[in-house]
């Protein structure tokens, strides 16, 4: 039984969680990863990234195979699993992670408006801009929410030729040597990857909003694949373009590369870069908010409205009283690697002590002769 209760009304195909999946993933990881990445893996980057794809993949097959055994969401899954007190308790643990996600990418996004565009301008300002934009398309429920997804994905494809764009300025033999880093390395390159690369784990909340939820499977991998060819092509021509020291000190190095575009009537293209970029940012600050107060909605059974306004009021706070690079380095630092490994984690947990139960509970069926 789907214990989240949701209204046929309310839900979208399944064909649309490809695009919840990779406007997910797609943010502002893009703009950054090679720097980090370069600096574990080098020129076998492109390694960790293909390892961190397979991650992503396995752990969406866990997802599913989750709510083949509890249907509904990661608040009905957890109760199953550990009872009413322990699974609120990891319920809050998943929603505090999607709050604190939200929060990091907004204020990231910030952090990258201030360096390249508008320094004088407080970040309270696009905080709250942000936030009225946010609350809006929230409260026009989760079909909005899609339909948002979609939109940034389908007009935005165009930047993916952007960096095409540095490959007549590049040194092709930078690739080289490849093999060259230990396992060890390479598995650290993984986990700088992952903040490309989270995201999918969104669909332990929004499940139940998806009609015949099982058939979206092959989607949710389609967007997490095409997710990490993205990643792959962008490091590629990151690692081609820079040399593999200057990628290590290059703090964006994808806004780097669209920086040496220059046409007649616009001397900084990366303006429009950047600017866009608001439009492809959209679903990584709403779909993780939107988890966060429905989880909140689902497990007080209030309004969703109120925990909205409250974690919009302590980002507001956040961005007023504490923003700067230090407390933005500090939140990077809790999403990866503490709340990435609490995923990593818990979500076998969960599916391994749910294939427990559902065995005893097919055990205990058997009549004995």
């Amino acid at each position: 039984m789907n214990q989240a209760g949701v209204n046929e009304k309310f839900k979208v195909s399944p064909f649309y969680v490809f695009f919840l999946v990779h406007s997910m993933q797609t943010g502002i990881g893009v703009l950054s990863f090679q720097r980090v990445l370069a600096k574990s893996a080098g020129t076998d980057g492109w390694i960790s990234i293909l390892l961190a794809g397979l991650i992503v993949h396995t752990f969406i097959w866990i997802i599913y195979k989750i709510f083949s055994i509890v249907p509904g969401d990661i608040i009905s899954a957890s109760n199953h699993a550990f009872g009413k007190w322990a699974g609120n308790f990891f319920s809050l643990l998943f929603i505090l992670y999607c709050f604190l996600l939200g929060m990091t990418i907004i204020n990231s996004y910030i952090n990258v408006i201030h360096v390249w565009m508008f320094s004088e301008v407080p970040s309270w300002a696009f905080a709250f801009v942000f936030m009225t934009l946010i609350y809006y398309i929230i409260t026009g429920g989760f079909r909005t929410i899609t339909g948002i997804a979609f939109l940034t994905v389908a007009v935005s494809y165009w930047l993916i030729f952007v960096p095409f764009y540095g490959l007549k300025y590049s040194e092709f033999t930078n690739i080289l040597p490849i093999f060259d880093h230990t396992l060890l390395e390479i598995l650290k390159g993984t986990r700088s990857t992952s903040l490309s690369l989270i995201g999918f784990e969104m669909i332990l909340m929004y499940y139940p909003f998806l009609k015949d939820a099982g058939t979206s499977q092959k989607f949710a991998h389609g967007g997490a694949l095409l997710s990490t060819l993205l990643a792959l092509l962008i490091y590629m021509v990151s690692i081609v373009f820079y040399s593999e020291r200057q990628l290590e000190l290059t703090l964006w190095p994808t806004l780097t590369i669209t920086s040496i575009i220059e046409f007649p009537f616009i001397q900084r293209f990366e303006y429009i870069i950047i600017s866009w970029w608001t439009i492809i940012i959209i679903p990584n600050m709403v779909i993780p908010l939107w988890s966060a107060s429905r989880g909140l909605k689902r497990m007080f059974d209030i309004q969703q409205k109120y925990p909205l306004w409250v974690m919009f009021s302590l980002i507001l706070l956040v961005n007023i009283f504490f923003f700067d690079i230090d407390s933005l380095y500090i939140l990077n630092k809790i999403i990866n690697p503490y709340c990435v490994s609490f995923l990593i984690i818990y979500l076998p947990l969960l599916y391994i002590c749910l294939q427990i139960k559902k065995s005893k509970k097919r055990s205990g069926k058997v009549k004995v002769p």
